[in-house]
């Protein structure tokens, strides 16, 4: 199994310091290996599980990246970092004001080639745009979000949280092949808040 680079790993986390992407009642905590309350009951996800999901992302430059559950916006401009220019990175995010304040942390971090939208309700992604090299849900799945599997590329991977595990998913790589017979494999136990699927 591919991974992303630990020296990309670096650069990224580097050029997007976490404390850019954090309301300001919370930044003297951006050290902290911990989730940190980023208000409308969500987190900011604890760093080592960040550089955890996107190593298995294996996130490759030039690719189209789907960032699910945004939340402040960080994990988009890391992401953004990892593509590259050449990369498209479509964050989506379901708190109007989380939209605001991660449209504006992503607008402000150099990476123009990533966004950040409002997820419209009861819609899981963005099933209506180019399909996605990779997938990134930041939130917890009571199952498979399957839905995610079709807006993946042959071959694409999608990494997930499901039922306290972790999840790495790749799509078959055949053009004509069943996205349900996707490869599954666990990486360790986590903690997410919900994903809202409705």
């Amino acid at each position: 199994m591919s991974r992303t680079p630990a020296g990309a790993l670096d650069v990224a986390f580097d050029a997007q310091p976490r404390e850019r992407f954090l309301p300001r009642a919370v930044v003297g905590d951006a050290g902290r290996d911990g989730p940190l309350d980023i208000g409308h009951g969500q987190t900011n996800s604890q760093p080592r599980t960040v550089r955890a999901m996107l190593e298995l992302l294996d996130v490759r430059p030039g690719q189209r990246v789907l960032d699910v559950g945004a939340g402040s916006g960080w994990s988009t401009a890391l992401l953004a970092e990892l593509t590259g220019s050449g990369g498209v990175v479509v964050g989506v995010e379901r708190v109007p004001a989380l939209v605001r304040w991660a449209s504006a942390a992503v607008g402000a971090a150099g990476v123009p080639w990533a966004e950040v939208r409002r997820a419209r309700e009861g819609v899981l992604g963005l099933p209506g745009e180019p399909p996605f090299h990779r997938v990134l849900v930041s939130a917890m799945a009571r199952t498979l979000p399957r839905p995610l599997l079709r807006q993946l590329v042959p071959g694409g991977v999608l990494v997930v949280p499901v039922d306290g595990r972790m999840l790495r998913v790749v799509r078959p790589a055949a053009p004509d092949a069943d996205p349900e017979d996707a490869q599954v494999t666990e990486h360790g136990t986590y903690r997410f808040v919900p994903l809202v699927t409705d």
